[in-house]
């Protein structure tokens, strides 16, 4: 019997067993794989939209789209370092499994939950305004202006949330 941990409705098996390698063939890095999935996992959790629900794979996928399409646009502005020398460790990467095990899928759901769990207990104009730098890429000053309230004091929602997450992170690891 296979145990499938799903986390927000998502099927978290099938995301590291099908959409992860997906990921990882427009990406060709495993860490820069993991991290869209992992970027895209929040982001779904955080997420208002109702659409989610419907069809929560989907709305994943979507998410997934996106951020590569944002890593693309990103990265197009960069020249690449890689030579043909640096290209065997992109061949040894390739040859490394991804398909975690069902240990560390279950880690990864209590690690998300934990993180969920920070983020759900934030106040909510300190939510909102992690929400929009961390999630939104909005600068500061326009996170401010889009609140009305003083880059200081969005500056300190930035820097509580961020130090509530670092805390976290030694119950995490």
């Amino acid at each position: 019997m296979r145990l499938n941990p799903t986390w927000h409705g998502i099927d978290l098996h099938w995301a590291y067993v099908d959409l992860l390698p997906t990921i990882y063939r427009q990406t060709r890095h495993r860490c820069t794989a993991c991290d869209i999935l992992h970027d895209a996992l929040i982001r779904f959790a955080i997420s208002s939209n109702p659409n989610r629900l419907l069809q929560p794979q989907a709305y994943l996928h979507t998410i997934v789209r996106n951020l590569l399409i944002d890593g693309h646009k990103e990265q197009s502005r960069f020249l690449p370092l890689l030579d043909e020398d640096m290209e065997s460790g992109i061949a040894y990467e390739l040859d490394q499994p991804l398909v975690p095990s069902t240990e560390h899928l279950m880690d990864i759901q209590q690690r998300l939950a934990i993180l969920q769990n920070i983020i759900d207990h934030l106040p909510p104009r300190c939510k909102e305004t992690f929400w929009l730098f961390r999630i939104e890429n909005l600068s500061q000053q326009e996170i401010a202006d889009k609140l009305g309230i003083s880059l200081n004091m969005v500056q300190k929602h930035i820097m509580r949330a961020m130090l509530d997450l670092l805390e976290a992170k030694d119950l995490i690891n």
